[in-house]
């Protein structure tokens, strides 16, 4: 279809004979390029689809459709009508030749004509690629054009960029240089400002008071910073140097203008109280009066704080610097110094007045309590001058501890000499418990100041309470002389009511824990009594140490006292005595919640004896040269050693209390057996030689043991348990009146009772007949265990 678009439009231009091949070529992939490229519509098909089909019924030739066939010339080609030449006869075909040759000629015909498009297709399109050629090398030299102006227009942008690059640069230095200018400008203003606040420093106009001061006081503490953090400048140190004169000299004006205030306050205060005294006494000097203190010495003061407030807040606020910190601390002391000058003696005078009308207990009482309001009223006055200082109690150290140490040199002569332990109990519970604990810690930090001197105090009121209680128990307890009253036992034990008794074993918790202090040894009662008292008044590792020592001196005292009762009423009264003593005491020591052992470090040189004597002998020469030498093997091996000795109080007291109870145990047991252990004595006796080879002798043969003589000796067992076990019993009920105590300590004495008399029943079941038995007649064991219950009264 684009063949026949093209060849119609192409119908009456020139036919070209000689056309090329490549150009047919290029022109049919010219053709096939443009249907791909302008593609025909539908409707465009249809009509182009509708001319093809009209085109397809070629007519007849115009001289066989009009007239008939037309004459051919001589060649046989067709004649044009308008030529004129027109021949009937051969314009019909008479023959088959006349008809092929006239055929041939329309075949030939036809051929031409449908070779003629295609002619014409390939001269269009040779003109076209001639004209695609001469376009290319247009556009060829176009494109060479194109990129010569791309290459300059390259060349012509990089010189663009290079010149905006430099320029860019040169703002960017431009700006480099601007802030380094302003930034050495700066820098230079904190140097060039040295004359500037040395001429206003200089000037005999510029006071504290001046409002421009302070904010030029600021501003050479700016230039010292930054020229002290910047040592590298040139002449940096020499500028330091000058701006640290120029601040020392400031901060100099500051102290003068605050010493100067602080004594016109003084001043002020010391004229009040002349005037007041003169009023009062008549215009002879006298103390101030106890009621004018605060009005005088507090409300008085208080008036110059206004004009030192503001610069003192300003001087806080620097505090971070050490030149404003070291002077606070001469406005400190300045203020203290002058507030000490005025407060000192009339606290002299206050404590003295206390201590020629009190006891020591109401002095140490009165004077913390009038310490305490006078570090109250410092401290609120203090921080009207200083208010952020206030908060650290050292800042009014050197005015509150002379103040204290003045009650301190008070209290120390009187309670240095007191050998009261009760009162210096009372000394440590009024420092530690009233005015430590309760007073000091509720009133916080306006008081602290005086806790130092307090603490030292009380230190020391230990220490003389230690000492004081160590002299007691040497002198009370370890030396004790007893009276003979003291060692009136039983008798002493005996004097005490029934009904008391009857109290005490009723109502007893624990062994005399009811008993009165009166039947007790004096060394034990006092013993308790220093316990106690110490208990809460010492330190711990202190009382530790006391009660030990305590405890084994009230040991050994009651160990002396029972010896001598053992003379004068009997071992079993020495040994009772001992007894109920250290129950006494093991119960009274247990509330302490303490640890009653203690180590002991000593240095042991008994491994250096064998050394020396080797030298004494002469087997070790300390003049040889070898290791053998006597005096470089002492030095060597013989340095001392450091032996720890640990001794418990509390387990000495138990092994003496356990021991003297297997005493009075084995001395009762062997007052009720006495004749049973020698029967048993014999009868083992007899046995050893039966055993070792002799002849066999049955033990009823002898005489010892004789059925009448083992019943005389049962007679006399059962004497002895119903004469002199009830004595013993009652002996136990008046040394101790618990009944589990006796209990315990009976319990023993019969199951040894039980046992030897279990052991004779034995021999006699297997030694004796029944005659024999009769005659002896044992009571069983059930029987004696009933008596013997009975006896002791469980």
């Amino acid at each position: 279809m684009a063949e026949t678009g093209v060849a119609g439009s192409l119908r009456g231009e020139t036919h070209q004979s000689f056309p090329r091949a490549a150009a047919v070529s290029k022109g049919y992939n010219f053709a096939s390029t443009w249907e791909q490229n302008a593609p025909l519509t539908d409707d465009q098909v249809a009509i182009i689809s509708l001319l093809a089909q009209a085109s397809a019924e070629r007519p007849l030739p115009p001289h066989v459709a009009g007239k008939g066939p037309e004459a051919s010339d001589a060649n046989g080609r067709p004649r044009d009508s308008s030529s004129g030449e027109t021949s009937t006869s051969d314009s019909i075909l008479h023959n088959t030749h006349q008809f092929y040759k006239w055929y041939s000629e329309l075949e030939s015909t036809m051929n031409f004509e449908m070779e003629e498009k295609y002619r014409r297709y390939v001269d269009t399109l040779t003109t076209h690629l001639k004209t695609c050629d001469d376009i290319m090398a247009q556009v060829d030299e176009t494109l060479g054009l194109f990129d010569d102006l791309q290459a300059q227009h390259a060349a012509v942008a990089t010189k663009t960029q290079t010149l905006h690059d430099a320029c860019e640069r040169l703002v960017q230095e431009k700006e480099r240089l601007v802030e380094f200018a302003d930034a050495l400008r700066t820098k230079l203003n904190y140097f060039d400002e040295l004359e500037t606040v040395a001429a206003q420093f200089h000037s005999p106009n510029l006071t504290v008071n001046n409002a421009h001061f302070l904010p030029l006081l600021k501003r050479l503490d700016e230039c010292i910073a930054y020229v002290g953090s910047n040592p590298q400048y040139a002449d940096s140190a020499v500028y330091l140097v000058k701006f640290r004169q120029l601040q020392s000299r400031a901060l100099g004006t500051v102290r003068s203008h605050v010493l100067s205030v602080l004594r016109h306050a003084s001043q002020q205060v010391q004229q009040a109280i002349k005037e007041s005294a003169s009023s009062s006494e008549g215009g002879r000097a006298a103390n101030v009066a106890e009621g004018a203190e605060t009005s005088l010495l507090y409300v008085r003061f208080k008036a110059a704080a206004p004009s030192l407030k503001a610069l003192m807040e300003e001087m806080e606020t620097r505090a971070a610097r050490k030149e404003y910190q070291q002077l606070l601390a001469d406005c400190h002391g300045l203020y203290c110094e002058q507030r000490l000058a005025l407060v000192a003696g009339v606290v002299q005078q206050r404590i003295t007045e206390y201590a020629k009308a009190q006891s020591l207990p109401s002095l140490t009482r009165s004077g913390c309590a009038y310490l305490m309001q006078v570090c109250q009223l410092e401290h609120q006055l203090f921080d009207h001058f200083f208010p952020a200082s206030s908060a650290e109690p050292a800042n009014l150290a050197p005015l509150i501890d002379p103040l204290c140490t003045v009650l301190y040199d008070t209290l120390r002569p009187r309670f240095i000499h007191e050998a009261d332990l009760d009162l210096l109990c009372e000394l440590v519970d009024i420092l530690k418990a009233e005015v430590l604990d309760e007073q000091l810690g509720r009133k916080g930090e306006a008081v602290a100041g005086l806790r130092p001197t307090v603490d030292r105090t009380l230190a020391d009121v230990q220490e003389r309470l230690t000492f004081r209680a160590q002299t007691y128990m040497r002198d009370e307890i370890a030396n004790y002389n007893p009276t003979p009253d003291d060692l009136d036992y039983p008798a002493k034990l005996e004097k005490v009511p029934s009904t008391q008794s009857e109290i005490q074993e009723e109502g007893a918790a624990g062994e005399d824990g009811q008993d009165a202090y009166t039947t007790w040894y004096p060394p034990l009662e006092r013993t308790l009594s220093c316990l106690s008292k110490l208990y809460r008044c010492v330190d711990h590792n202190i009382f530790t140490g006391l009660a030990q020592e305590a405890i084994s001196l009230c040991s050994m005292s009651i160990q002396r006292a029972s010896k001598s009762i053992a003379k004068k009423a009997g071992s079993l009264d020495g040994q009772l005595f001992v007894v109920k003593h250290l129950l006494i005491l093991r119960e009274q020591i247990a509330p302490f919640d303490i640890d009653f052992a203690v180590t002991y470090k000593e240095l042991d040189f008994s491994h250096m004896l064998e050394h020396m004597r080797r030298i004494l002998r002469g087997q070790a020469s300390i003049f040889a040269f070898s290791s053998s030498n006597g005096l470089v093997r002492v030095l060597s091996s013989g340095a001392p050693r450091v032996v720890e000795n640990q001794i418990d109080a509390k387990k000495e007291l138990e092994k003496d209390l356990k021991l003297t109870c297997e005493q009075f145990i084995m001395a009762v047991t062997k007052l009720m057996i006495e004749p049973l252990l020698s029967f048993i004595t014999k009868v083992t006796a007899v046995k050893t030689v039966s055993a070792s080879g002799g002849d066999p002798v049955p033990l009823r043969t002898q005489a010892f043991a004789q059925a009448a003589k083992v019943h005389e000796i049962m007679d006399k067992m059962d004497e002895a348990i119903r004469a002199e076990l009830p004595p013993v019993v009652a002996k136990m009920k008046v040394y101790l009146q618990n009944v589990s105590t006796r209990a315990i300590l009976f319990k023993p004495i019969k199951s040894n009772i039980l046992e030897a008399h279990g052991q004779i029943a034995s021999l006699i079941e297997q030694e004796y007949d029944d005659e024999d038995k009769g005659v002896i007649q044992l009571q069983s064991i059930a029987e004696l265990q009933r008596k013997l219950d009975a006896v002791i009264g469980l």
